[in-house]
């Protein structure tokens, strides 16, 4: 005691400063001798490994305070003690979870963010509990007051039986009053705290849709479980507490209210605790199996021994419209779904609770009418998930429902290109918030370039992307101007143009030939694309641009822009008249890549010496040489392999479109010199016929094989020659 005495002498402001409300004076005053008996010299603040032996003194000083206040026959003293208590309790709590003591409670609920659109940045799914943990925490702090508030009641109410003090009655009253409040403040945070959970389940979910484009996704729905069982475990204590009020004060209106209240919030977190964790295939073929689950976050809390059995219905997209807006359950059966029931089943294991549907399949389908030109592949569908499950603790089972994400039905391998489409255009520029499943007719191109790259990266599997001019050229592509060298970020692309209306001239749509472009690189050029060792998408005038000066043997490999799913090298020769020319080889399918490889039909073209701008051939593809050349060793320089059809291309004067904040490959690039030439056009190249040729080549070890290919046919096209300065000129 003999610090104390020193100290209580001090100023009063000093005083304040010493001990402020996390640690009042009070503390120090009743227990004066325990803490100047403890060893404080022994702990470093900064020695994270003391916190234990630090919160076992904090609980001891809670401990001394609670027995105090029973024995202390001062009813002020008492509660004040009692209320230090309490305080000190949610200190503990608080660095149990590592969270900061809370001095006040928002008098209104926090307005929640939008849940983020579809090209915006999503947080991490690994964040879920540290975003949440904060408001978990301030609704336990209200628990704790509250049962604390209500043995205080009862205690005193005890007390009031005997001694009848007016003084402790209005005590009372006012503790009843405290009371009444807390319980409004709960309510007031398990909503939010409600609320905060399902904007994390519906960024959940749409982090699962957007992964259909190739979006990242953390699919670990453990954190949000856990969010899920807090609630509910709080709800139900807040829902007991009211209980007990309604029993002392007759079941006032007030009372009622909470209790209606705390009742919708239990129905909205049952709601929002049934997901589908695993979503069925967006393109469905009839007759074909395939299976989905469904996951329920309350799991640990279904009652032994009262099986869940969940129902898959198939429903349309004005059926969805009607559950989410009218919650009208659909009663119109549209398709035939077999294997539509599963029970709920926990798994001790990693703690979930899932229903499988296994073995599914759509035997029929019913079509709505279509409107306009819409097609099949363009009709969307969803599964619906429903059930009643009962918890513990609660009488009547509650009813749950779930919606998968949209679904194309098709009835042939042939429509699933154009339902694949329907089915990125819905996942990509759909609203979060949208009624089911109205999507924008038109989008802008940057929208677009990015879920193009975001597909075909997670497609190929691939770290590279779409450079500037791949983009650009898409662009040119879609809208259809070749020679535009403009910006088209925020020009709209329209849904016919992406996959509706027919490219100019080809018998196709935009996504079919950017989908067959995909395929094919995903299955034979992976390595090669990864590699850098093919250009892309590039349109012919930008070709003549950067390889106009290059050396005879300068080629490059291009996607083909005529034919779905093809590669082509483009490549300088010298043409018949002593000038040079661009030369394209048809392009290689995937059929004939199948046949022989990429890399081993860059070896034999004997032709083509150095991948642009000047890397010599055999330096960078020989890793994916196989096998024995198939070309003879006396094939002269400027000779194509017999297999290949080659044709000419006639080398256009005017200058190529491309972005204009840009310049293609200005390190090896002459435009002046390009702008200046003089390009003499030679007579057309009579025509030929396409004939048919057959070549056998022996590979040591194997066996002979046939490889079929075509010449392509020369329709007056032209060479072009450069003069003599340009023959001379290697960048």
């Amino acid at each position: 005691m003999a610090q104390w005495d020193k100290v209580k002498c001090l100023p009063t402001q000093v005083l304040s400063e010493l001990y402020p409300s996390q640690f009042p004076m009070e503390v120090r005053y009743y227990l004066a001798s325990w803490i100047e008996e403890q060893h404080w010299e022994d702990f470093n603040v900064d020695d994270t490994a003391q916190e234990s032996q630090a919160l076992q003194l904090l609980e001891q000083i809670v401990s001394f305070l609670q027995d105090m206040s029973q024995q202390n026959s001062n009813v002020v003293e008492r509660l004040r003690l009692q209320h230090i208590a309490v305080n000190m309790v949610s200190l503990i709590f608080v660095i149990y979870f590592q969270g900061a003591p809370v001095t006040s409670f928002p008098d209104s609920p926090t307005p929640q963010p939008p849940c983020p659109p579809a090209h915006s940045p999503l947080p991490a799914t690994g964040t879920m509990r540290d975003e949440g943990l904060h408001s978990v925490d301030l609704l336990v702090f209200k628990v704790l007051e509250l049962q604390s508030c209500r043995e205080q009641i009862h205690r005193m109410q005890k007390e009031l039986q005997s001694e009848r003090q007016s003084f402790e009655s209005m005590l009372v009253m006012a503790i009843l009053q405290k009371r009444a409040q807390l319980l409004e403040e709960a309510a007031l945070c398990l909503d939010q705290c409600l609320s905060h959970l399902i904007h994390r389940i519906r960024t959940w979910r749409r982090e699962q849709h957007l992964a259909t484009i190739g979006a990242p996704f953390n699919e670990d729905l453990s954190p949000l479980q856990t969010w899920c069982e807090q609630l509910l475990g709080v709800n139900v204590k807040i829902r007991e507490e009211v209980v007990l009020a309604a029993q002392e004060c007759g079941g006032a209106e007030p009372v009622r209210k909470l209790q209606e209240r705390l009742e919708r919030l239990f129905q909205t977190l049952i709601q929002s605790s049934l997901i589908v964790d695993k979503q069925p295939p967006q393109i469905i073929k009839t007759q074909s199996k395939f299976s989905t689950s469904v996951r329920f976050l309350l799991g640990e809390k279904v009652a032994p021994g009262r099986p869940a059995l969940l129902k898959a219905q198939i429903v349309t997209e004005a059926q969805a419209r009607n559950l989410v807006q009218l919650v009208a359950i659909p009663t119109d059966n549209v398709g035939e779904l077999v294997s539509h029931t599963a029970l709920l089943d926990y798994n001790s294991s990693n703690k979930t609770t899932c229903a499988t549907f296994k073995n599914m399949c759509i035997k029929k389908i019913k079509r709505a009418d279509r409107r306009g030109s819409e097609s099949v592949t363009e009709e969307k569908f969803a599964i619906h998930f429903s059930g009643e499950i009962s918890l513990v603790g609660f009488d009547s089972p509650c009813r749950v429902q779930a919606l998968s994400v949209p679904i194309v039905v098709i009835v042939h391998g042939s429509q699933d290109i154009n339902a694949m489409a329907t089915i990125i255009w819905d996942c990509a520029f759909s609203d979060p918030d949208r009624v089911p499943f109205v999507v924008p007719d038109r989008v802008p191109w940057k929208q677009m370039c990015m879920t193009l790259e975001s597909k075909f990266m997670s497609e190929v599997k691939t770290q590279r992307g779409l450079d500037i001019y791949n983009q650009h050229f898409l662009a040119q592509k879609i809208f259809n101007k070749p020679d535009y060298s403009g910006d088209f970020s925020n020009m709209l692309v329209t849904w016919s143009q992406f996959n509706k209306e027919m490219l100019p001239g080809r018998a196709f749509t935009f996504w079919q030939w950017f989908e067959g472009v995909l395929e094919l690189t995903k299955k034979h050029l992976q390595n090669y694309w990864s590699d850098n060792l093919i250009f892309g998408f590039i349109g012919k005038q930008h070709l003549h641009l950067i390889l106009q000066d290059r050396p005879n043997g300068t080629f490059l490999l291009r996607f083909s822009d005529s034919e779905i799913g093809g590669i082509t090298i483009a490549y300088i020769a010298p043409s018949e008249n002593g000038g040079r020319k661009i030369q394209n080889i048809q392009p290689f399918t995937k059929k004939d890549l199948e046949i022989r490889s990429l890399g081993d039909r860059i070896r034999d073209i004997a032709s083509i010496t150095h991948m642009y701008p000047e890397f010599q051939k055999n330096d960078v593809f020989k890793k994916y040489y196989t096998g024995t050349e198939g070309c003879t060793a006396g094939t002269s320089a400027s000779a194509v392999s017999p297999n290949e059809a080659v044709r000419d291309v006639s080398l256009s004067p005017s200058l190529p479109s491309y972005p204009s904040n840009s310049s293609p490959h200005t390190k090896h690039t002459d435009t002046h010199t390009h702008a200046c030439a003089v390009i003499k056009l030679s007579s057309p190249r009579p025509e030929a016929s396409p004939h048919h040729h057959e070549q056998h080549a022996f590979y040591p070890g194997l066996v002979h094989f046939i490889i079929s290919f075509h010449l392509c046919q020369w329709e007056g096209t032209k060479s072009a020659e450069y003069p003599d300065s340009l023959h001379h000129h290697r960048g």
